[in-house]
């Protein structure tokens, strides 16, 4: 197997991934991904395409992370895993589906408008 690349995106992060063949290293930035995601439930949010598919150990993932918050990166990181698994072995493709790791999440900050402090928020209304 050579290598695969795939692309995952949340809110404002977008993760790059490069998966080869391997002993189940995730390296994020040139850093482990226990150094990158210091929080028990990043990583596991992180692992779970590879956890669904029992293959943690079988490869080797290099990741270019960029933008939003850690929750959004770690997000967009379980996005492109799984994306790459995907091109590895099409079978996959219903179990990691129904698990719903196959859908890119829409939900993004919504713009702020014209003549307002935030998106929804309004001036104080004054009646006199």
């Amino acid at each position: 197997m050579e290598t695969v690349n795939a692309v995952g995106r949340r809110k404002a992060a977008v993760a790059r991934v490069i998966v080869s063949e391997g002993a189940g290293n995730i390296t994020i930035n040139k850093r482990p991904l226990e150094v990158y995601f210091p929080s028990s439930i990043l990583q596991y949010i992180v692992k779970q395409p590879l956890l669904t598919l029992d293959s943690v150990e079988k490869y080797d993932i290099k990741v270019n992370l960029d933008g939003g918050g850690y929750k959004g990166q770690a997000e967009a990181l379980r996005l492109a895993i799984a994306r790459a698994l995907v091109k590895i072995n099409p079978e996959d493709k219903p179990a990691l589906r129904a698990e719903g790791f196959m859908t890119r999440d829409p939900r993004a900050v919504e713009r702020k408008k014209p003549g307002q402090p935030k998106a929804r928020k309004r001036f104080q209304f004054s009646k006199r």
